[in-house]
């Protein structure tokens, strides 16, 4: 792994070993970055307040051996991602601005694809992670990653039918308690409906009802003019001998035809004169018609009006026109069933709700009976682990109980008893240390000091790494607390662990480093003006002097020399 611009790291390179590598240092000299380092490359948070001062951007860039067909190979050619000789080269670059950018075998990917190769091909255990161990929702998240399919498979049948029984107890909660609101709502609808019903509009009525009303409200005078048009253009009967526009153009009908043989285009003009007196005709026999046609009953008028005054009632209260209120009718006679048929829901919902929460009981027993079996074997594992770590007569248990709920409403049956439940299940797990014969088990988080917390959380670990492995596991001061006897036996199952796997651990225990298979020490140079980090392979005298220093404080202390070498020789032969 090569890091530029991170921290203190100026331009360093950081060569794990397949097997054991410890990071040791000075406190502050940037070890704390070679993790971080890692995160980035997994897919970790981009802070730009990671990159160093006076750079553009900080640059992780590692290569990752794996098999072709390994689970972390696929999903990353899938991306589009190249091997280079079994090898897969990722890199993040995050700049100053708080940019961040990831590439997969020479291809841009978004930055969760990294979380994803992450899950199949590192495991990363801090003090960060212990702490989150102590809490017992945490604790029972660990046993049901140890437990695998046996938990999981009820656990996902279980959360689907929660995810249901919620969502059928939201609505059934919005029926009940709006159930007044409701039906007032459908009181409102059912009046107006009931309004619309009686009147019985016609779509249109409005607009052709003010038309009728303004004519008959004008029948006199319409009818006057009509009249009076019919007479200007064909004549009164009364007076046969009046000038009227149709006796004009007959006869300049008549004095065009005597003559339109000798020239066309006066033929032409006559016979436009006649077709003006066949419109004249036309328009005088439909003035005459319409005057014929006109009622002025005043009976009539009323009966529109009122008409009118109806359906403008309507329009007031449902719609700016009738063709708006026969809409809302549609609208509110389809929501008017909806509201009514809401007595027939809540009956569902209940029956449903009821149904899922029998359910729920029957697979969080199932669950219950599947985590008590694999808390037994957890237990042993773990204990067994302690036995490795300096507590040969340390006992770890696995508490798993249920809350009875306040309400038998609020619970679901398990056991006979009403119980308080959640999204997984019914279970409270808490982890129970007895440090010695004799000793009452007690919750991990007051009965254990903090080196035998370390222990007991290292031992958890180890535990997952057999059930859940992966091809490397990063542990960050995860040996804080520990010395002494107890440090050696750290070192050693960290050993042991690594014959299996690639195991990078940072520590500041000599005895934990003694066991490494490669030494890397991160060491912090002063040049008056910019603090540079360098990561350098430790072997022979150097690694002697650094356990030393580790030791003593004293690099060149005899005692501390001797120590060193002994401690290695320990390391080399024991384990």
């Amino acid at each position: 792994m090569r890091i530029r611009s991170l921290g203190v790291i100026d331009d360093a390179v950081v060569e794990l070993s397949p097997g054991f590598t410890a990071v040791t240092g000075e406190t502050g000299a940037g070890k704390t970055m070679v993790v971080t380092s890692l995160g980035l490359l997994l897919g970790g948070r981009a802070d730009p307040a990671l990159v160093r001062i006076g750079a553009k951007a900080a640059v992780v860039e590692g290569r990752l051996t794996m098999d072709a067909d390994a689970p972390a190979a696929v999903r990353a050619q899938e991306a589009g991602a190249e091997l280079d000789d079994g090898a897969l080269l990722v890199s993040r670059t995050v700049s100053a601005e708080g940019r961040s950018r990831a590439h997969v075998g020479g291809r841009s990917v978004p930055v969760g694809l990294l979380g994803e190769l992450a899950d199949e091909l590192v495991a990363v255990h801090g003090q960060t992670d212990q702490q989150g161990l102590l809490r017992p929702a945490r604790q029972r998240e660990a046993l049901d990653r140890y437990a695998g399919a046996a938990v999981a498979a009820p656990l996902a049948r279980y959360t689907t039918a929660h995810r249901r029984l919620r969502a059928a107890a939201t609505e059934l909660e919005a029926l009940t308690t709006r159930a007044r609101e409701r039906a007032q709502e459908a009181d409102l609808l059912r009046f107006g409906l009931d309004e619309i019903a009686a009147v019985e509009p016609q779509p249109g009525e409005d607009t052709a009802l003010a038309e009728e009303a303004e004519r008959l409200g004008h029948a006199e005078a319409l009818a006057g003019a009509a009249g009076a048009a019919h007479a200007a253009l064909a004549g009164h009967v009364e007076d046969p001998e009046g000038v009227d526009a149709a006796a004009l153009v007959a006869g300049a009908q008549r004095a065009l035809d005597a003559v339109r043989g000798h020239d066309p285009q006066l033929s032409a003009l006559a016979e436009r004169v006649g077709e003006i007196g066949i419109l004249m005709a036309d328009v005088a026999g439909d003035l005459a018609g319409y005057a014929d046609g006109l009622d002025a009953d005043p009976l009539r008028l009323a009966a529109v009006e009122e008409r009118r005054a109806a359906l403008t009632h309507l329009t007031r209260k449902y719609g700016e026109d009738i063709d708006a209120v026969l809409v809302w009718s549609q609208e509110s006679a389809a929501r008017l069933d909806e509201l009514d048929g809401d007595d027939d829901r809540i009956g569902e919902l209940t029956a449903e709700r009821d149904a899922l929460r029998s359910e729920l009981g029957a697979l969080a027993q199932e669950l219950t009976a599947a985590r008590t079996a694999a808390a037994g074997r957890f237990a042993e594992d773990v204990t067994a682990e302690l036995a490795e770590l300096a507590m040969p007569h340390a006992r770890v248990s696995v508490d798993i109980r249920q809350t009875e709920a306040a309400e038998e409403s609020d619970g679901i049956e398990v056991g006979g008893q009403s119980v308080a439940y959640g999204p997984s299940g019914a279970d409270e797990v808490e982890l129970l240390l007895a440090p010695h014969p004799g000793a009452p088990p007690r919750p991990i988080s007051k009965g254990a000091s903090g080196g035998e917390l370390s222990r007991v959380m290292l031992a958890v670990e180890v535990v997952f790494a057999g059930s859940d492995p992966v091809p490397t596991y990063l542990f960050d001061e995860v040996d804080a607390g520990v010395g002494g006897k107890a440090a050696v036996e750290v070192g050693r199952r960290l050993a042991r662990l690594a014959q299996s796997a690639q195991v990078v651990v940072v520590t500041h225990l000599p005895q934990v480093a003694a066991f490494a298979d490669r030494q890397l020490l991160v060491a912090k140079t002063h040049d008056g003006s910019v603090t540079r980090s360098g990561v350098t392979v430790l072997e022979g005298e150097e690694r002697i002097r650094e356990l030393s220093r580790m030791l003593a404080g004293q690099e060149d202390s005899e005692t501390a020399r001797a120590h060193a070498e002994e401690l290695l020789e320990t390391a080399r032969t024991g384990r």
